[in-house]
């Protein structure tokens, strides 16, 4: 009996003691909180954004609202309208919102995006070319010639220059689908940029039909291009300025020429119907402001839809991003109304034409 009763007593002391001490320390021994409340779940075409936006988007947004909410970048398909669709119409979201070509933005419209209604902050302050209700424009990224300067003696001025393997000998690549390539074939036979669009299908491959027997390699992704570049298995390549430019980063001794380059914008859209609406809309508008672009821009050459960006960035740095003034005047901007009326038709045609001896 008095061993029991010991025992019950020295039971009781130990417990009113670890009472004492969670009262005197509930932050070591109360349940550990979440370093937000809220997790929004960003979609981005991951390569080189991981870094750009990782850096000079996504933390210092979670710094500045560290504790009430914090996004993640998650990379995904290329063109994910497919996606965003199924996520809508099962109200399963893996994303609260993306970062979509205007293109694709306009294949799912006001049925799968919300309108973003952040008038008042530095969506006001993007281009007006760069941005719908439903489409806060965020970065440029430029369809250009790269070379290898050690390998292209004379280098290619025009998307002439490129179809001209007479006169500018050279291991070439173009890209394999007709976005950007039916615009650059239609320069290369003398169109003029302000008469690109609506395209002429037939004059573009009867361009192509020119230069198919010079072609070494049919690229499928940006990536290649760099790796193409930097390995020195072509000498010249259509590609976008920002996969030509890690090349250059990396040591490649890779040039590109910006006369009649073929422009298009990416956005921020948020999912229809997404959780988390508000926090969201302050992400877009964190992100349209010109300090936020010009950090992303220290990593990541695409141009910034917010032309105040340019005053954080040093002039070194403002001369390779896509909306440098010099560049955005040489540019043919794409008419996405135009592809998203004619994309299946000229994707079509293109695998006809690969079909054609």
């Amino acid at each position: 009996m008095t061993n029991k009763s010991t025992v019950g007593r020295r039971s009781m002391l130990k417990g009113a003691s670890l009472g004492a001490a969670a009262i005197a320390f509930p932050t070591v021994l109360a349940p550990r909180k979440s370093a937000a409340s809220i997790k929004i779940v960003m979609r981005d075409p991951g390569g080189p954004f991981e870094k750009a936006f990782g850096e000079g988007l996504y933390k210092p947004f979670n710094e500045k609202y560290k504790g009430q909410c914090e996004v993640v970048g998650v990379a995904a398909a290329h063109e994910p309208v497919a996606l965003v669709k199924g996520m809508v119409d099962n109200k399963s979201y893996q994303w609260n919102g993306a970062l979509l070509s205007l293109a694709a933005h306009n294949a799912l419209g006001d049925k799968y995006l919300e309108v973003l209604n952040i008038k008042g902050t530095a969506y006001d302050e993007i281009k007006p070319e760069y941005k719908r209700p439903t489409f806060a424009g965020n970065d440029v990224y430029c369809a250009v010639i790269a070379y290898r300067t050690d390998k292209v003696k004379k280098p290619p001025k025009s998307w002439a220059d490129l179809w001209n393997a007479k006169d500018f000998p050279a291991r070439r690549a173009l890209r394999n689908h007709p976005f950007d390539t039916i615009e650059e074939a239609l320069m290369a036979d003398g169109v003029p940029i302000k008469s690109v669009y609506p395209c002429d299908f037939d004059r573009a491959f009867k361009s192509l039909d020119k230069v198919k027997k010079d072609i070494a390699v049919w690229w499928t992704s940006g990536a290649q291009t760099t790796q193409m570049l930097k390995s020195g298995e072509v000498d010249i390549t259509t590609t976008w300025n920002a996969r030509a430019q890690a090349a250059i980063d990396d040591g490649a001794p890779v040039a590109l020429e910006w006369n009649q380059n073929v422009a298009g914008v990416e956005g921020w859209c948020l999912l229809k119907g997404t959780p988390h609406f508000e926090w969201c809309q302050k992400f877009v508008a964190f992100a349209a402001e010109a300090k936020t672009q010009a950090d992303w821009c220290k990593n990541l050459s695409y141009g910034p839809t917010n032309p105040g960006a340019f005053k954080f960035l040093s002039p070194e740095r403002a001369r390779i991003v896509g909306t440098y003034p010099e560049y955005a005047e040489k540019a043919l901007l794409i008419d996405n109304d135009f592809w998203a009326a004619n994309m299946e038709k000229g994707l079509n045609m293109m695998k006809e034409w690969f079909l054609k001896a």
